[in-house]
């Protein structure tokens, strides 16, 4: 999927956005899971989402993509979700920095929650996801593991502005100080995948010393897979996952990726989505001090991936 193209997945048999009044919307509180630009990493987010949904029969759950991976797009799905009549938004913001006053706005007007890529300043009720620090200590483990010796690092990553990426990085260099591994940049794409792809493909022309390559977005690792593969180079250098997207651990269960570091937005949506129920219905018990709820990151590797694989389905009832 494209990041361009518009995904509505209706989770509780709904209609198009466009045909949702405030006075249907009424009937049942609408709850919205808002992410930053559509990918296959959160089709776990939606499977979340309609498990909710069935253990929330008062409330509409829908899980809306933003027409593109912009902080403008994003601001305009969550404006028509407030004039839908929507009681509660989880957004994964695409530049939290950036968008203080538009999220602020959304806040004043429902109940705001972040996931994902957190929004500290704005006044959003809380924030359920990663520790994105935490998440690139992890990363720069699995590299220390697969290059006892050091090794020259390439990160790359859909958007360099947006906390997450910014915490992933931050983590994974925090992980290797001290050792001989280095990240000498970081080149970012704007969840453009087939951009992705080139600039893995221009690194390896215009480095070749480059021996270990990080992919710190879901859609990163499959992208690095494929352009090392076309170019001869798979199993050669050493690539540092994120994510469980099939491509990446199929690479770690035939060992040309060495690990990959798993986050679990199944549970965002999931657990989100109960939070911001029971905030509707004045229960904020939920809510901690810090505001923050942490869903713990794990590292899946040769040994584990095929149990990490069972555990993924069984929690989306496949």
């Amino acid at each position: 999927m494209k990041s361009g193209t518009k995904l509505a997945l209706m989770v509780a048999a709904g209609v198009a956005l466009g045909a949702l009044s405030p006075a249907m919307a009424a009937d049942k509180p609408l709850l919205v899971f808002v992410p930053n630009g559509a990918s296959d990493f959160w089709r776990a987010a939606a499977a979340g989402v309609k498990k909710a949904q069935a253990e929330l029969p008062g409330f509409k759950l829908e899980l809306e993509y933003p027409q593109a991976a912009t902080v403008a797009a994003q601001q305009q799905l969550m404006d028509d979700l407030v004039t839908a009549g929507a009681k509660g938004i989880m957004v994964s913001a695409v530049d939290p920095k950036t968008s203080t006053t538009g999220l602020n706005k959304i806040a004043s007007e429902t109940g705001l929650f972040t996931t994902d890529s957190d929004a500290p300043q704005t006044n959003r009720i809380a924030y359920i996801g990663s520790s994105n620090v935490a998440a690139g200590l992890q990363a720069a483990q699995i590299a220390k593991a697969a290059l006892p010796n050091g090794g020259k690092c390439m990160g790359f990553v859909g958007l360099l502005g947006a906390d997450n990426a910014r915490e992933r990085i931050q983590g994974f260099k925090q992980g290797i100080a001290g050792t001989k591994i280095t990240l000498v940049d970081v080149r970012g794409d704007d969840l453009d995948q087939t951009r992705a792809k080139e600039n893995v493909s221009d690194v390896l022309v215009a480095d070749p010393n480059v021996t270990c390559m990080v992919g710190f977005y879901s859609y990163n690792t499959p992208q690095i897979y494929a352009a090392l593969k076309e170019a001869g180079e798979l199993g050669k250098i050493t690539v540092v996952g994120f994510d469980g997207d099939p491509v990446t651990l199929g690479g770690v269960k035939e060992g040309t990726i060495a690990a990959t570091v798993v986050q679990q937005p199944f549970l965002w949506a999931y657990q989100g989505m109960k939070l911001m129920a029971a905030y509707e219905q004045g229960d904020k018990s939920g809510i901690p001090a810090n505001h923050l709820i942490i869903i713990p990151t794990k590292i899946v590797n040769k040994d584990t991936v095929d149990a990490y694989v069972a555990d993924q389905k069984a929690m989306a009832g496949e």
